[in-house]
């Protein structure tokens, strides 16, 4: 029997453990952040003035909303996604919105050398036989993914590679699974709605993002949907590479752009007046092509982007809107398009 490696032996441990310090870690912040709520609904009742009642609940938002915001960023995975999906103006409250919206695509990047064998192992070369040039640092890294920019060998453009994180499918279903956990108990404590029935639709609606052969095959369908059935596109779809696509690895056309929540200081940086003319006849123009988009993609198409968070909104040059990230998509059942038709 060959000598036990202690490094790898350590490595297997740390991987079988990581999901228990993962919910210990949930559970803890969770319970702190709801006993703050219960006590704060105590101490609140004893006040009368409607006015002041207000003002600290909205303090009370804010301190919560860093300690959301703290947990959300240093757990990560699927934790990112929830701060996508509640830092929205219709589903949470100010505070917490305008601290997690900051949260979009700042999930911590895994280092190169963990990427490399599973770029590697997915496309069948080594990173040099494939690539003329490979950006070992990020230019995103999200819950389940990060990017690098890279020129494939004898090509004149750059490409944007896509690959998923290390084991990051194991760890957002512990995610999940103790977040259900904490709906179950908050819906049966202290909110009169089905949270439960939400979560399992997101563990669905997630399992999907963990295949970029869907997610490709999606971001076709979408941009020949969109190209052929207008004379100036609305929105840039980004080319796929169809022979470089695996379930865990994508590469796709680099798309020169600002992210939509760096325009407001790309635009004062060149000197544009951002309550002026100009800025507003750009805002009215991305406005008009998302709009365009998605009522086309909704209404006559039944199949569309479902995940617009401004991390997947790019402004390109001329005020031309790219849309990103195809894992989340809908595809309506006929009777509902024809119900909104």
């Amino acid at each position: 029997m060959p000598p036990l490696d202690f490094k790898d032996f350590q490595e297997k441990l740390s991987t079988h453990f990581r999901p228990f310090h993962r919910s210990f870690q949930f559970w803890v912040r969770a319970v702190d952040i709801y006993t703050g709520y219960k006590v704060f609904q105590l101490r609140v009742s004893f006040v009368k003035d409607v006015k002041k009642q207000e003002e600290m609940w909205e303090v009370q938002h804010e301190l919560a909303a860093e300690k959301i915001y703290a947990t959300c960023a240093d757990l990560g995975g699927f934790f990112l996604k929830i701060a996508q999906i509640i830092g929205k103006p219709d589903l949470a409250p100010a505070a917490w919105v305008r601290r997690l919206v900051t949260l979009c695509d700042r999930a911590p990047a895994t280092p190169f050398d963990a990427i490399q064998p599973v770029l590697e192992k997915e496309l069948g070369q080594s990173i040099g036989e494939i690539f003329e040039r490979f950006d070992v640092d990020p230019i995103g890294s999200a819950s389940i993914a990060q990017v690098h920019r890279a020129r494939l060998r004898g090509d004149k453009n750059d490409v944007v590679v896509k690959v998923q994180h290390p084991g990051v499918q194991d760890l957002m279903m512990t995610d999940i699974r103790n977040l259900q956990a904490f709906a179950l108990y908050m819906q049966k404590t202290d909110i009169k709605f089905d949270l439960y029935s939400v979560t399992k639709e997101m563990e669905k609606q997630i399992g999907y993002e963990f295949d970029f052969i869907r997610e490709a095959d999606a971001m076709e369908r979408i941009k020949r949907f969109l190209y052929e059935n207008n004379k100036k596109r609305p929105v840039l779809v980004p080319r796929v590479i169809r022979d470089m696509v695996t379930r865990r690895v994508l590469v796709m056309e680099y798309i020169d752009g600002i992210p939509i929540l760096n325009l407001g200081d790309e635009i004062a940086k060149r000197g544009i007046n951002p309550g002026g003319k100009l800025a507003a006849a750009a805002k009215q123009k991305i406005l008009e092509s998302l709009t365009i988009a998605y009522g086309q993609m909704i209404l006559k198409s039944g199949f569309f982007h479902a995940d617009p968070h401004p991390g997947n909104i790019l402004i390109c040059k001329g005020s031309e809107v790219a849309l990103l990230d195809y894992g989340q998509v809908k595809d309506l059942p006929r009777q509902v398009e024809d119900w909104i038709c």
